[in-house]
């Protein structure tokens, strides 16, 4: 019943979301700990706003308290990286984060870290379910929680300012407080309020907060920062005249952003214009990492500072190896998360909002100003994304055709070439890209494509729609 995706387990509360299921994860965890001889150091845990999220991190205490191994728990709702971000400087070989991120208000979830503050990629989750395996029904026992606390073995700890200063230590706040700017935060519900607002005040901006109140129903709508969700987001930044509004997911490893026009900026465009901003503005120097499934036009601004870009799998894991492995500036995913050289091994929707807000302070120009003379220096490029909702037989047929006889719809564009690194990628002699993947955290297939036209990357995803048979996009 527990199984890892991308973005670690997630399940329905009350179906597989259980506090027997969260304690036998954390046994399991227990066990890989302990057969490594890394429980010394013990391990820390967060959660964020969603229901049932604390005592879920209460549970999973428990278990490692009655294992002997002692757990750091954050005792008030947190941003994903600050767990990871604590993980890394504190040097714990393990950490843990109760939230389902942007999934619907009816999930939750556990992601586990591991040693950098890294998200645990495939070899690590696999061990865990195996261990969870082995156990074939035992019960597992939790030490009770106040008894853990007099003895030490849970501590409550709060290492917001840490992070906090981190952030602030390696932004320009000299060049945010000489202008004044207006901001428009939205945090959908979740947790990076207290965090932002806490920067942004200090930077001397003029902040307008929606959306802040502690909901675990999200306000009845999805905590992703995309198109649909963030229209009130686009509202408030018009009525203010703000010069930026920023909204976060969940679990704020994400971000949205709305420009100084009131234009949504689809997480492609945030890659693009922070990438650009620390190679021209910043004089940085380095390549930039993407997956398969994120805007070419990465490609286009690497070129011209003759850069590389690394292509990797979805999943963020794969990002941030890669960005290791080759000294990147910055990588990112389509759906809302980046990191920097130099920050932590993952996502940070924080951290990303505090130096989209440098960059409007630092150059003196707009976003949208900004975005304008990337296009002028790097031509533009059109996406069309769609998302379908599918049954498991449907899934089966699909998945059949796309990955094992690996077959394609006969397209207009003269093809390059096709790759399975991730789903199935169709590269046009145009430049233009084509992929048929299957979401790991939710059941859908997303058809992304990417061409010179959006007529053209739109007539593909037709193409694409008629041969895999599907219904009208999510």
């Amino acid at each position: 019943m527990i199984k890892f995706g991308t973005g670690g387990w997630r399940a329905i509360i009350g179906d597989d979301f259980t506090k027997a299921n969260i304690q036998l994860l954390a046994k399991a965890l227990c066990s890989k700990m302990k057969a490594e001889g890394k429980t010394d150091k013990g391990i820390v845990i967060g959660y964020d706003r969603r229901f049932l999220a604390k005592e879920a991190m209460q549970w999973a205490g428990e278990v490692f308290a009655e294992e002997g191994i002692t757990a750091y728990l954050i005792n008030k709702s947190s941003p994903t990286p600050l767990i990871m971000f604590y993980v890394m400087k504190h040097e714990f070989p393990y950490g843990m984060m109760v939230t389902a991120s942007h999934n619907p208000a009816i999930y939750n979830g556990i992601k586990v870290f591991t040693a950098g503050g890294r998200d645990a990629d495939e070899s690590q989750t696999k061990d865990i379910e195996e261990y969870i395996k082995k156990m074939d029904g035992e019960s597992v026992k939790g030490m009770e929680y106040e008894k853990a606390l007099s003895l030490g073995l849970i501590q409550e700890i709060y290492p917001l300012n840490e992070y906090l200063d981190n952030i602030i230590s390696t932004v320009n706040m000299d060049a945010i407080r000489a202008k004044g700017l207006r901001v428009v935060l939205d945090p959908l519900y979740g947790v990076s309020e207290t965090s932002l607002a806490t920067i942004l005040h200090t930077a001397r901006c003029e902040l307008t907060v929606i959306h802040d109140r502690h909901d675990t129903l999200f306000g009845g709508k999805l905590p992703a920062p995309n198109a649909v969700t963030l229209r009130p987001l686009q509202n408030a930044v018009i009525d203010y005249k703000a010069d930026i509004g920023i909204a976060t997911d969940g679990d704020a490893d994400r971000i949205g952003v709305i420009d100084d026009t009131g234009r949504f900026l689809h997480p492609n465009d945030i890659l693009v214009l922070l990438y650009y901003y620390l190679v021209k503005y910043k004089g940085w120097e380095g390549p930039v990492v993407r997956n398969v499934a994120t805007t070419h036009m990465l490609d286009k601004v690497a070129d011209k500072f003759g850069q590389k870009c690394y292509e990797v799998p979805v999943g963020f894991k794969h990002i941030s190896a890669k960005m290791n492995g080759v000294g990147a500036i910055i990588g990112g995913e389509s759906s809302g998360g980046l990191t920097v050289r130099g920050h932590i091994n993952g996502k940070d929707g924080i951290y990303a909002a505090a130096l989209l807000v440098e960059m409007i302070a630092a150059t003196g120009k707009k976003l949208s100003e900004i975005y304008k003379e990337i296009e002028e220096e790097c031509g533009s490029i059109f996406m069309e994304e769609r998302d379908y909702k599918f049954n498991q037989e449907k899934k089966d047929k699909m998945h059949k055709v796309l990955m094992e006889e690996k077959k394609i719809p006969e397209l207009p564009f003269e093809i390059e070439k096709v790759s399975y690194l991730d789903g199935s990628k169709v590269y046009f002699k145009n430049g233009g890209w084509v992929i048929g993947r299957f979401s790991g955290t939710e059941p859908l297939i997303r058809i992304f494509c990417e061409m010179p036209d959006i007529e053209m990357a739109k007539q593909v995803c037709d193409k694409y729609e008629e041969f895999l048979g599907l219904g009208k996009f999510a």
